[in-house]
């Protein structure tokens, strides 16, 4: 990486030629780049596309095998995991490393929280610089990070999934904070899976497939439908249709009566054999608590769930899956899956009874079970034996999965499932579980912000502050009916 050089019109970064082997992986292929002053440049590509290896050569986590970076100003990230420290203030982390001091080397903190209130107001930043950043939600958190780029004389920065975690409000004030950066002149890359933000927010973008700059275009050049065949090749077919509606099923399989919990109150639902029911809402609206007390993940202050004739005991996930339910939590970091273990040992790791001999799991009976599952869902990787830890997000997302559908559940609880997956293996996902109730006659109960996942619902439930909102029962959904009802707009049907 070359010396930090002055502006000019020049742009803010210059990568030539880059290129990234990891091991036999070829990350990386002659990728070009350049960031300019006040525009923002998508960036998009399927998962192992290469984007976070860019970021992270750009960032200066990563060496290029070859190539050279080139800055002519101050660069920061704000990575897609939250990277403030919890136990500190706003003002410390902001000034993480480059705290004011007085004579002697003492720190200045009066100072130093003055100066952090002076950034916050000076962009607009509503968050006080006392706060311990563990108190924060996470769209503050995101603002101290934005905050101390800018406090550093960030005048390039790299937002890697920067709504990942953030509700649909915050997502539109994240864009006024990039706009207003933008105004002033400040490069930006924007790393998103979600096309329609960077149509929203971008003035130019970028396609990475296999490790190459396949498409670079302004913004207004190009459509959905270029970005996606530049992704992976070709358009991919649309998730398949609903299947017919079983709303009112005589003998339901899943009953949810009278939840109350932290963020729900008194809700109540059903799921019909074979029907596949969505429930959506802003973050916070309590859609994914409900849907972890249903697989046993968390527990109610109230309520009862029950499996076909059996009551569930509440908070108790081993129950929950004895019981058949197949859980795809939201954070598939902290409880998809062992980083340590293979693709197979994650796969079938709810199922030892089916893969063990005489007592002693079989690593043969193990592969078998799990490589079916592994190739319906184009799990990418060295062999089934690479930890799972080594694999790209979308990769790891779809372990993840597979290791809900094998123990052929009766009921699959599945937490936004596509987050942060790429365009084709969002389809792949939705299509499986969609095959895997048409085909076995499981339910499944889909928890989900990101409309969508709700294409392949039968019908869906709308929280809005923890309570049923509104039902819908005719698919295809009108978008902007179900945007409407999750900001508590409409009538109650």
């Amino acid at each position: 990486m070359s010396e930090l050089a002055a502006g000019g019109d020049r742009p803010a970064v210059e990568a030539a030629g880059i290129q990234k082997r990891f091991g036999s992986t070829r990350a990386l292929r002659g990728v070009d780049l350049a960031l300019e002053p006040g525009r923002c440049l998508g960036l998009v590509g399927r998962n192992g596309a290469g984007k976070s290896t860019l970021v992270s050569i750009l960032s200066g986590i990563y060496p290029p095998d070859a190539g050279e970076v080139t800055l002519n100003a101050p660069l920061a990230t704000v990575f897609q995991h939250s990277m403030v420290v919890p136990g500190m203030t706003v003002a410390e982390n902001v000034f993480l490393g480059r705290q004011p001091r007085r004579r002697g080397g003492v720190i200045d903190w009066r100072r130093m929280r003055e100066q952090a209130r002076q950034v916050m107001a000076d962009w607009g930043f509503d968050v006080d610089a006392r706060t311990p950043c563990g108190n924060l939600t996470v769209e503050q958190r995101q603002i101290v990070e934005i905050a101390r780029a800018l406090a550093g004389g960030t005048r390039c920065l790299l937002l890697d999934e920067p709504t990942a975690a953030l509700e649909r409000g915050a997502t539109q004030r994240l864009f006024d904070r990039i706009r207003q950066l933008r105004e002033q002149g400040v490069a930006i890359l924007y790393i998103s899976h979600h096309l329609e933000e960077v149509f929203e927010i971008c003035t130019d973008v970028a396609v990475l497939r296999d490790g190459e700059k396949v498409l670079a275009e302004p913004i207004a050049a190009v459509t959905k439908a270029d970005l996606v065949s530049a992704m992976v090749g070709d358009v991919p077919t649309t998730a398949r249709a609903p299947s017919a509606t079983r709303v009112g099923a005589v003998q339901p399989l899943l009953t949810v009566e009278g939840i109350t919990a932290e963020s729900l109150r008194d809700v109540s639902l059903a799921v019909g054999a074979g029907e596949r029911v969505g429930v959506t809402g802003l973050r916070g609206s309590g859609a994914t608590t409900l849907a972890r007390i249903v697989a046993g993940a968390a527990t109610p202050v109230a309520g009862m769930v029950q499996l076909g004739e059996q009551v569930l005991r509440p908070g108790d996930r081993v129950a929950a899956l004895r019981a058949g339910i197949g859980y795809i939590p939201e954070d598939r970091q902290a409880d998809g899956f062992v980083p340590l273990l293979g693709s197979a040992e994650n796969i079938a790791m709810t199922v030892p009874d089916r893969i063990a001999t005489a007592g002693f799991i079989s690593p043969k009976r193990r592969e078998a079970l799990a490589a079916p599952l592994a190739r319906r869902l184009s799990l990418v990787s060295a062999g089934l034996g690479q930890p799972v830890g080594e694999l790209s997000g979308g990769n790891q997302q779809k372990v993840t999965v597979a290791r809900a559908l094998a123990s052929d559940p009766r009921l699959i609880v599945a937490i936004a499932p596509t987050r942060g997956v790429d365009v084709a293996s969002k389809e792949l996902l939705l299509g499986e579980l969609a095959r895997v109730t048409e085909q076995t006659g499981a339910s499944l109960l889909l928890a989900s912000d990101e409309l969508d996942d709700l294409v392949i619902c039968d019908r869906v439930v709308v929280l809005v502050r923890g309570e049923v909102f509104a039902e819908f029962i005719d698919p295809p959904f009108d978008r902007e009916a179900l945007i409407a009802a999750t900001e508590g707009l409409g009538a109650h049907d």
